[in-house]
């Protein structure tokens, strides 16, 4: 009875021996990595981070665009024109519109979209030769077989609105004019111009061809941002000749308000029977920009003076209010 008694005792001793040995061993592995040198965890947390490097940019916030707002009282004017917009190309503010979403005939206002894709596709110095050609609306006189540089048809096509400047460029292409023509649409579409369809280059009438007010106007938008188009449309007077000298044209800009009307700089005159008188107009005066699209009108200059006039009066540039 008593040796049974301590061989229980004796076991208890153990297994109570063997807890107290695994806990004084976890006990003396705590100490090892608290008090050890480079073995704390807390040390090694602490000695791996560093502050974070502050990187400096040359990215600079541009000012905000200043909004135009109306404060004048005097009501637009009233005119004949099909469609119209101006709109503010800084903030995208439209001033004023009417039937900006319709398709109109664009007559050579569709010069832009050409010039444009000629710009894409031509170096200027590039020599292009004449085609033989239809003798049909605003031209120059080139001649079937002259060679010009791509820059000095497109002089010819945005100052003096040469069709047959604009036809030259387009058989000069590569896979020739119904190539161009569709690269136009191309680009129109790359552009969402949703309500334009090019079916020539020199914008003379033909059944399929429009263009909005407002696509004109993004279109336009677009092409001032290139500086060799916002010069040569705000070109008065201009000579070319061919290359080998033999052949001189000289024109001067169709646009009546270029140089007699403040801060006019063009853009693109167009007219034809079934378009009316169009005229698309870029002005800047001290910083506030306008684009002015005005198609099928009775009379296009004087229709887009009364519009410049108008918005310079009866609207200010600034900050817009916030609503919260």
């Amino acid at each position: 009875m008593f040796s049974l008694q301590f061989s229980q005792f004796q076991k208890f001793f153990l297994i109570l021996a063997g807890r107290k040995f695994l806990a004084l061993n976890f006990f003396f592995v705590l100490l090892v990595l608290v008090f050890v040198p480079n073995q704390s965890y807390y040390q090694t947390v602490q000695a791996s981070w560093r502050p974070s490097s502050i990187s400096r940019s040359h990215f600079v916030v541009p000012a905000p665009a200043l909004f135009p707002q109306k404060t004048g009282l005097e009501s637009a004017p009233e005119l004949t024109a099909k469609g119209i917009i101006v709109i503010d190309p800084l903030s995208s503010v439209r001033l004023y519109e009417k039937n900006a979403a319709s398709p109109l005939y664009p007559a050579s206002t569709t010069k832009i979209m050409t010039s444009l894709v000629a710009m894409d596709n031509f170096k200027m110095d590039d020599i292009l030769i004449v085609p033989k050609l239809i003798d049909e609306g605003q031209d120059i006189k080139l001649v079937e077989g002259e060679k010009l540089t791509a820059e000095s048809l497109l002089y010819a096509l945005l100052v003096a609105s040469a069709n047959d400047a604009a036809e030259t460029l387009a058989a000069n292409f590569p896979g020739g004019r119904e190539a161009f023509i569709a690269k136009m649409n191309e680009k129109a579409g790359k552009l969402y111009l949703k309500e334009t369809r090019f079916v020539n280059p020199s914008g003379i009438d033909q059944e399929g061809g429009y263009v909005s007010p407002f696509d004109l106007a993004l279109l336009t938008k677009r092409a001032l941002q290139n500086p060799r188009f916002a010069q040569m449309v705000a070109t008065e007077r201009m000579i070319i000749t061919d290359t080998e000298g033999l052949r001189v044209h000289e024109f001067s800009n169709i646009n009546q308000l270029l140089g007699k009307v403040e801060g006019v700089r063009g853009v693109k005159t167009g007219f034809t029977e079934s378009a009316g008188e169009c005229l698309v107009t870029y002005v800047e005066r001290d910083g506030k920009k306008l684009i002015i699209v005005v198609l099928g009108s009775e009379d296009r200059f004087g229709e887009t003076k009364k519009l410049i006039d108008w918005v310079y009066s009866n609207f200010i540039w600034g900050q817009a209010l916030r609503v919260l």
